[in-house]
């Protein structure tokens, strides 16, 4: 780590140590002549340090990222930080724009969070993600990218990681009430799996979605969020402060359990996000539009639910909920 604080460029951000600069990524020219970018705040620290990226709506549809992102942007002060930290408050900006969770103006690379870190030469997404990676894998040492249910569910604090050392470590630095670390099923396609291929360390954090929405609801989340973005800063001692840390932490893998037949979902009493299940617990059961229970949804593992739908109405192989299978704790 250099003695002195250098500058730091990310697209037409150029910030000096000691500043806040606003900027963009270029990316290309749409057909009604506007840029499209990547908007990027660069909060440079007065005093050397490692630098932490963080990535908000590569799904449009999921903007607890982005208002974490401004809440950051308010609060960290270059005078008192220690390294850089690199806010993206839209990854995916035509999504975003949107509302929707992929880019509707592109057919064959809707979803960023499947084709990352796209091609120089390749679809529009992929152009996109391809020069957001570009800055990224070379300014960044640590990286988040903030995630939730989006317009489809509720996700409840959650942490993916890639299993090496400095992965679990960072997961271990979002603090108190992110207990839930799996492990990442297929750790590719994704800005996590480009930093572990640059021999550097990302996670995925899960929370929030439709049912949070609500003013009070969408508070909360991005409070949570934020202040475990400041322990982060906390635990590499890029802020001052002193971080918390969870008392245990659930390992394991995620399953998506899908709908068995056609109808209602209904959960059952007492189910909620977090709460330790038994194999062959009833999760829900489906009643058709008689109210008659057509199919019965059970825990395939001892684990916990992290991840609820916001609409009851489903068709046969519909997404219901994400569970974790966990086998035991990491501390």
């Amino acid at each position: 780590m250099a003695d002195t604080a250098k500058t730091v460029t990310v697209g037409t951000a150029i910030a000096q140590p000691g500043t806040i600069v606003r900027g963009h990524i270029p990316v290309t020219k749409l057909g009604g002549g506007a840029e499209l970018t990547i908007p990027v705040i660069v909060i440079n620290g007065a005093k050397p340090g490692p630098c932490l990226w963080i990535d908000a709506c590569i799904h449009g549809d999921e903007p607890e990222g982005t208002l974490t992102c401004h809440n950051l942007a308010r609060e960290i002060k270059p005078e008192a930080l220690s390294g850089t930290l690199v806010l993206v408050p839209a990854m995916n900006v035509p999504a975003y724009e949107a509302g929707q969770r992929g880019n509707p103006l592109d057919t064959f690379s809707y979803d960023m969070n499947r084709i990352y870190p796209g091609r120089a030469q390749g679809y529009l997404t992929e152009r996109i993600a391809w020069a957001h990676a570009e800055y990224m894998k070379t300014v960044a040492d640590f990286e988040i990218a903030i995630h939730s249910g989006g317009a489809h569910s509720y996700l409840s604090e959650t942490i993916f990681v890639n299993e090496d050392e400095k992965s679990i470590e960072l997961a271990k630095a979002m603090g108190r009430g992110w207990e839930l670390v799996l492990s990442a099923i297929s750790p590719k396609g994704n800005p996590m799996a480009t930093m572990l291929e640059a021999g550097k360390t990302g996670i995925t954090v899960e929370l929030g979605g439709r049912p949070t929405t609500s003013p009070e609801g969408m508070r909360r989340v991005v409070e949570v969020l934020t202040e475990a973005m400041r322990n982060v800063l906390r635990h590499y001692g890029m802020i001052a402060g002193e971080a918390h840390y969870p008392e245990k932490r659930w390992k394991g893998v995620q399953e998506a359990l899908l709908a068995p037949a056609s109808g209602v979902f209904i959960p059952a009493e007492g189910v909620e996000c977090q709460k330790p299940m038994k194999k062959g617990d009833t999760i829900a059961t489906i009643v058709d539009i008689w109210g008659d229970v057509q199919a019965t949804l059970v825990a395939p593992a001892d684990g916990m639910i992290f991840g609820l739908r916001a609409l009851p109405n489903v068709m046969t192989g519909d997404w219901c909920c994400f569970y974790g299978k966990t086998n035991g704790f990491r501390d």
